[in-house]
């Protein structure tokens, strides 16, 4: 058992555990998103924020994912997962293309040096965050890998009206008021991993939620939530480098 691992004794219970997770995900939140959105950056630093995100988890998001399925026993989970990870790899049950070449769509559609992609060097914090990922998938069990990506990585700080229709649901404004589009003059042509989200992250959602209330272990749940809170802390970090990195000063 992990250092910590022990404070959540309370989590054989099921609703704790989701609680437990809730928590974690209502702080997946950043200083610096509000002002990402609101145009701040400027154009020519844009693309580091792309970069680094593409690098961290975009482009292999899906073999994240497959490592949680080659390790998990459980049918139902792999079925799940294996659902997701064709959706991201192919694109053949929406998107019509992989998820991350759609992602690359954003840069060209601004005008970006694609070739910037092909060998981005990582920030110290993203560094630190994907290695975090890598370990997760790989040396922690199943139910630490999907929690990580299809929960922490896929999901967002609305989880709980997945959960409960009554809570908050993300917002969705229309495509022409994207800040992309809006403060940089993108395209909307190019926002095909947005419309591709939007068709397919509602059953990504319930499915994550699915597997880990239906399928996580009672043993296994305290070194989930113990992952997921470390994941939150890398990710954070990571996002303070992007934002320093871009020209965004803290409050």
């Amino acid at each position: 058992m992990r250092a910590g691992a022990s404070r959540y004794a309370s989590l054989v219970d099921r609703d704790a555990f989701e609680e437990a997770l809730l928590g974690v995900m209502e702080q997946k939140q950043h200083w610096a998103w509000p002002r990402f959105t609101a145009g701040e950056v400027a154009a020519d630093r844009l693309h580091v924020h792309l970069e680094q995100e593409y690098a961290v988890y975009v482009r292999d998001f899906p073999v994240l994912v497959a490592r949680a399925y080659v390790q998990c026993p459980i049918a139902a989970v792999r079925r799940e997962l294996a659902e997701n990870i064709y959706e991201e790899e192919t694109g053949g049950l929406v998107a019509g293309r992989p998820h991350p070449e759609l992602f690359l769509e954003y840069p060209r559609g601004l005008g970006m040096d694609l070739a910037r992609f092909d060998a981005v060097e990582l920030l110290p914090g993203a560094a630190a965050y994907r290695a975090l990922l890598d370990d997760a998938t790989q040396a922690r069990g199943w139910s630490v890998a999907a929690a990580v990506t299809t929960l922490f990585v896929e999901g967002t700080a609305h989880e709980r009206s997945v959960l409960d229709p009554s809570a908050p649901p993300r917002p969705e404004p229309p495509l022409e008021e994207h800040p992309l589009v809006v403060h940089y003059g993108l395209p909307l042509e190019h926002l095909a991993l947005t419309k591709a989200h939007r068709r397919v992250e509602g059953e990504h959602r319930a499915a994550a939620w699915r597997v880990m209330l239906e399928h996580v272990p009672a043993a296994s749940r305290e070194l989930v939530v113990a992952a997921m809170e470390e994941t939150l802390a890398a990710w954070l970090a990571y996002r303070d480098d992007v934002a320093a990195a871009v020209g965004l000063a803290r409050p």
